[in-house]
């Protein structure tokens, strides 16, 4: 009777989803973003790949003022798809648009969530 009453009692979930920080991509958030569509999800992940590739060209040959709006523009982008970790890079390099290090590793970071948003398009 023991296994039975275990079967059925109820998950110690009550956090409920949690955020994936080990990831390129909040895939929690996302899902929150697009209403569970899958379809949709891939759809914006495309799309916020796009758009990262453009902002990363454009800090990349930009002015000071420049860089810092694309990584303003990148942020909000990255925000809203979850992908952190590019727009926490994104905020360091708006406040300090000279920083070479900060620049790589936004770099870096966006090439990371490209290659985890290829990885969920297979």
């Amino acid at each position: 009777m023991a296994a039975v009453s275990i079967a059925f009692e109820a998950p110690d979930n009550a956090r409920g989803a949690t955020p994936s920080n080990s990831r390129p991509i909040d895939l929690v958030h996302l899902a929150v973003q697009t209403m569970g569509d899958k379809n949709l999800e891939i759809e914006v992940l495309h799309l916020f790949a796009r758009q990262a590739r453009a902002a990363l060209q454009e800090i990349g040959q930009g002015s000071p003022d420049a860089i810092s709006a694309a990584a303003h523009r990148l942020r909000s982008a990255a925000n809203a798809v979850g992908a952190f970790r590019v727009a926490s890079y994104c905020e360091a390099v708006e406040a300090s648009s000279k920083d070479a290090a900060l620049l790589a590793a936004l770099g870096a970071s966006v090439v990371e969530a490209e290659n985890f948003i290829l990885k969920l398009s297979r």
